[in-house]
């Protein structure tokens, strides 16, 4: 039986008790019951007085208790969905949350997004709702033209970005029309952008490609490669797979600047138009490039299942062919079981091996460890712990103890070390230029 029904089970008298008995020991808990217990009358005026609070308060929130603050706004969002039944007013009094967005980020530290994030996502997800609930689809796009005349802190936008999903396309255009005579009559550039990234964001959702296009270049001047790829993005979207390709084609080949994006987006286009061989071309392109199962799998869905083993073979020739250590090369012969080439490969250029990514390294490490591979293993752990080191990076010592640990017990299975240091040189080697770093060496004779 879960938790869930347990409490379902309770008698309504404890569970009423529990509640006010943690009421009395939360803020956070009060305000629940507080709600539960409200009419939706109630609750829409503890919004209001909550909402009047946050316009006058002039308490500044620090980056500590940020989250904190987040969690009373998100709060304040409940109580509104607990207390409206009709869903243009629910709009409306969002739209008044939005309204606070000055007062509200103006008085916190908000480096970690946490408040603001309360606007672009919850706010947003409750406005829609009620959005999506209204018949009365001209009065949600006057709401959302009103709010965002100005948006100073970023974060009104977020109902722009969302109205495909509860307006009409010709409600849309009707917006567009608005927004554009504003995007005219702007008396400085930041205005006139502002207003002409609202129609770019329309234009995409409705998928009018040419609007997008023609609103770009009047936002941008000069078209950059970010401004040619999302221009293909939305031609591509509304179904014109031609004006997509043409688009993609003014970049230049020897571009690296969104080449993901690009190639994603040529990849589709060769898929639409039936262009296997470009798009066998680019596919092996992007494996040669960067070797993972993904791109693997992604070539072999075209070419056929059947020429694995070819494909992989002759790929492992031209990654020992490359002097350079490529942690991405490394996890590929890993993950295509070609476990005596991956020690091999790291084994090779062993000296490039470089703890400061420790991220791709320590998976690394484990696998090799875990294959028996007890050298190519000891060789990377080393680089991690002389990453830690020559950072003196203190807060991480507890781990540099672990891999040195680790490498005392690998050593002992090791009896040929080949060209490399043994065990014994090695930490000599580390004592020598890191024997002051006292706090480490305590560490690691505790253990």
């Amino acid at each position: 039986m879960n938790r869930k029904q347990k409490l379902i089970d309770l008698e309504v008298e404890d569970l009423a008790d529990a509640l006010l008995e943690l009421a009395a020991q939360s803020g956070a808990a009060d305000d629940l019951v507080e709600r539960l217990i409200a009419t939706s009358t109630e609750n829409i005026q503890r919004f209001r007085k909550k909402l009047a609070g946050l316009k006058r308060s002039r308490r500044f929130i620090d980056r500590r208790e940020s989250l904190r603050f987040a969690r009373k706004l998100e709060m304040l969002l409940q109580d509104l969905k607990a207390g409206v039944t009709d869903p243009l007013a629910g709009a409306e009094l969002v739209a008044a949350f939005y309204t606070t967005d000055g007062a509200v980020l103006n008085s916190c530290d908000d480096s970690d997004g946490c408040v603001g994030d309360v606007f672009r996502y919850d706010a947003k997800e409750l406005f829609a709702e009620f959005a999506s609930r209204c018949t009365e689809k001209e009065k949600i796009a006057s709401i959302l033209l009103k709010l965002n005349r100005t948006d100073d802190y970023g974060v009104r936008d977020a109902l722009i970005y969302c109205a495909g999903d509860f307006l009409s396309d010709p409600v849309i255009r009707t917006m567009i029309t608005t927004i554009q005579k504003r995007a005219d009559d702007a008396r400085d550039e930041y205005q006139k952008r502002h207003h002409l990234m609202l129609i770019e964001s329309l234009a995409r959702q409705i998928k009018d490609a040419e609007l997008f296009e023609h609103t770009r270049v009047a936002s941008w001047g000069k078209l950059s490669t970010a401004a040619f790829v999302d221009i293909a993005r939305v031609y591509l979207e509304s179904g014109n797979v031609q004006t997509a390709y043409s688009w993609l084609n003014k970049i230049p080949e020897n571009e690296t600047f969104q080449s993901y994006e690009r190639d994603q987006l040529l990849e589709e286009v060769y898929k639409r138009q039936g262009d296997d061989e470009k798009l066998i071309e680019l596919l092996y392109q992007k494996f040669s490039s960067y070797h993972s199962s993904a791109t693997l799998e992604g070539l072999l869905a075209v070419i056929g299942n059947d020429r694995r083993d070819e494909i992989i073979s002759k790929e492992i020739v031209l990654i020992h062919a490359n002097p350079t250590f490529s942690e991405s090369d490394a996890d590929f012969l890993v993950s295509v079981g070609k476990i005596e080439e991956a020690e091999r490969f790291i084994l090779e250029r062993a000296e490039q091996l470089d703890g400061d990514y420790y991220g791709s390294l320590i998976s690394l490490a484990k696998t090799m460890e875990s294959e028996n591979r007890k050298l190519a293993a000891t060789l990377i752990y080393r680089s991690l712990l002389i990453s830690i080191l020559e950072r003196g990076y203190t807060k991480a010592y507890p781990h540099g103890v672990r891999y040195l640990n680790k490498l005392d017990k690998l050593a002992i299975s090791i009896s040929q070390w080949m060209k490399f240091d043994s065990h014994e040189t090695f930490k000599d080697q580390i004592y020598q230029s890191h024997g002051r770093k006292h706090s480490f060496w305590s560490r690691y004779e505790q253990k």
